[in-house]
């Protein structure tokens, strides 16, 4: 697969390389703000990176209609809505095409950190994002289960990443500390190429193996020994991801089922998501009817110290050719706006540090949230652009290793048009062929399709092995070759395949690797058996739970694609949750090849 003071405060993106991708979901927004704009007013639009969406929104709404707004002698309206910072920032390069499916382009950017606008103008050429003024901070930590951190002596006893790479190397695992019920220590991080906290610490690991702080150069990627301790690291994660969000919803879920300390051990995420999860808020936002539940299990920050890099959330006025000078001027006066002492704390309200130092850090980043506002202790030099660019090639090849099913539909409904002539099935092809250049030689990829009587071979048959799973450097083109010719065929036997493949995940399980499923589907369970539906779906999920926990488990997890406004997204939502993987929404068709990339994030 292709953080210090202000002024340099942490590059947390994607260096772009050609096969580098961003976006994870269907929907070009995760929130928007609710009013509309009149129409004499300046329209200001706000992309903004998906852990401040409420908070700006909120601010938003307060700056509309206030004396600030007025600029220029006219109204300025000021709405915004989520946009992964990685998917933003290629937008951005890319002239930002489709606003009707990408979102309105934006007047405003504000990423997870700085180094984004660094990348954009690098990759653009132009100076697109500059001057960015940081609004809110906070720090990459190591996030553990209390009792994990307490057996490891820690605040007492520093943590560092030598420590991991030790509990990582170390057969006895848990049973080390006096906890063999916990199992093997299992690392929890998002892949850098996709995520803020994924690249910050990839970054601290690298810097980590040379004992620096500062001045990482291209050479010191290349030593024997660096390139040895980063693969030790890599080698506990338990699976790769795009968002530190799947990781926080399945511990929470692991949590209420009191099997939160087999789930992980650690998972590298931002400070104020440990503040969220401990509230009872995994995923930083409240549902309409959602009750947070503080977890059995607290999460407890850690500061490494070898040292940490920070997220500074800047707001970039755009020198885009679609911004206009009055936008600019509303834009410049928002930004003046949010960095009031009196807006700056409402950041403290969503768990984040100040972006102005004139306002001190406060609650909730305290002892009792499971943070500490007295770190960190030691800050990370933010790395020149070859060394970042050389950090994710050097990842690519140390990352772990990746032992994947794709597992796809070829009932009927996959021959529907897609709403643009095209049939489900021909974008879901495509989709696939693209991510099979995102796999290293070395992962193991087999590919199965399914569907009712898709053969006869010693009775019933609902799917067909078309590659055998193996070292996809073998077999990609040729893996290529047959997905072009699939053809949509009759029904939809979802329980039966699911069931099949995580056992056949199981029997040839590798625990060097990341085991996983990939399911497509764009239907519900249709088998012809007039068999009892829920009750066969409750003993698919009590199996999958089985298997997924327990300090001894060997966790296949099956990440779940619901396809098309027609599939099962409930049904498809609890498999992967049962398996602690996560569902990828592509409701709508086009959707399909960013989802499938971002699916294919977690190898």
């Amino acid at each position: 697969m292709r953080l210090r003071t202000i002024a340099a405060l942490a590059l947390v993106g994607c260096v772009a390389l050609p096969a580098c991708s961003f976006s994870r979901s269907a929907s070009p927004s995760d929130s928007t703000s609710a009013a509309e704009p009149s129409g004499d007013c300046t329209v200001v639009d706000v992309a903004v990176s998906s852990e401040k969406v409420a908070l700006m929104a909120e601010l938003a709404k307060q700056f509309n209609g206030s004396a600030a707004s007025k600029v220029n002698g006219k109204c300025s309206f000021v709405r915004s809505y989520g946009k992964a910072s990685g998917g933003a920032a290629q937008l951005l390069v890319d002239g930002w095409p489709d606003p009707e499916t990408n979102g309105n382009r934006p007047t405003i950017w504000s990423p997870a950190a700085s180094g984004w606008g660094a990348i954009v103008n690098q990759r653009a050429n132009k100076q697109i994002a500059v001057n960015g003024q940081p609004f809110m901070l906070t720090p990459l930590v190591i996030a553990m289960p209390k009792p994990m951190a307490d057996a490891l002596g820690y605040p007492g006893k520093p943590i560092g990443f030598a420590d991991i790479v030790a509990m990582a190397k170390n057969p006895e695992g848990w049973a080390a500390f006096g906890h063999p019920e916990w199992g093997p220590f299992r690392l929890g991080k998002t892949n850098p190429n996709f995520s803020t906290s994924g690249l910050n610490f990839t970054v601290a690991e690298y810097y980590a193996a040379t004992g620096k702080t500062s001045g990482l150069t291209v050479e010191d990627l290349k030593k024997p020994d660096v390139q040895q301790f980063a693969t030790d690291v890599e080698s506990a994660v338990v699976h790769y991801g795009d968002t530190t969000m799947t990781f926080l919803n399945n511990w929470y879920r692991a949590d209420a089922r009191s099997t939160a300390l087999t789930y992980a051990s650690a998972v590298a995420i931002e400070e104020k998501s440990v503040i969220d999860y401990n509230a009872g808020n995994p995923d930083g936002v409240v549902d309409p009817g959602e009750e947070p539940r503080a977890p059995n299990i607290p999460l407890v920050a850690v500061y490494p110290s070898d040292g940490t890099l920070f997220s500074d959330n800047p707001l970039f006025v755009l020198d885009a050719d679609w911004v206009t000078a009055d936008q600019k001027a509303a834009a410049e006066a928002f930004s003046t706006f949010v960095r009031q002492p009196e807006n700056q704390k409402k950041v403290l309200q969503f768990g984040f540090r100040p972006g102005n130092p004139a306002v001190p850090v406060a609650e909730p980043i305290v002892l009792t949230n499971g943070v500490d506002p007295n770190e960190p202790q030691a800050e990370l030099e933010v790395p020149q652009p070859e060394v970042l660019t050389g950090i994710l090639d050097s990842w690519a090849n140390n990352r772990k290793a990746a032992r994947v099913l794709l597992v796809l539909d070829v009932s009927g409904s996959m021959g529907d048009d897609a709403g643009n002539g095209v049939a489900k099935l021909e974008l879901a092809k495509q989709a696939t062929i693209t991510a099979l250049d995102e796999f290293k030689d070395d992962d193991d990829v087999g590919l199965w399709i399914f569907t009712t009587d898709i053969a006869q071979v010693g009775g019933e048959q609902i799917y067909q092995e078309l590659t055998p799973v193996g070292p996809i450097g073998a077999t990609r083109e040729a893996m290529k070759s047959t997905i072009r010719n699939l053809q949509a065929l009759n029904g939809t036997p979802l329980y039966d395949v699911t069931a099949q493949s995580y056992e056949a995940m199981r029997s040839g399980y590798d625990p060097a690797k990341i085991n996983a499923v990939v399911l497509l589907t764009d239907g519900v369970n249709d088998d012809g058996k007039n068999s009892d539906d829920q009750a066969q779906l409750d003993s698919l999920i009590k199996e999958l739970r089985g298997g997924s926990e327990g300090a001894n488990s060997q966790p296949v997890r099956i990440f779940t694609i619901s396809y098309g406004a027609d599939a099962d997204k409930a049904t498809l939502k609890r498999i992967a949750e049962a398996s602690n993987a996560a569902l990828y929404d592509a409701s709508d068709p086009k959707s399909i090849n960013r989802v499938f990339t971002a699916v294919v994030s977690n190898f």
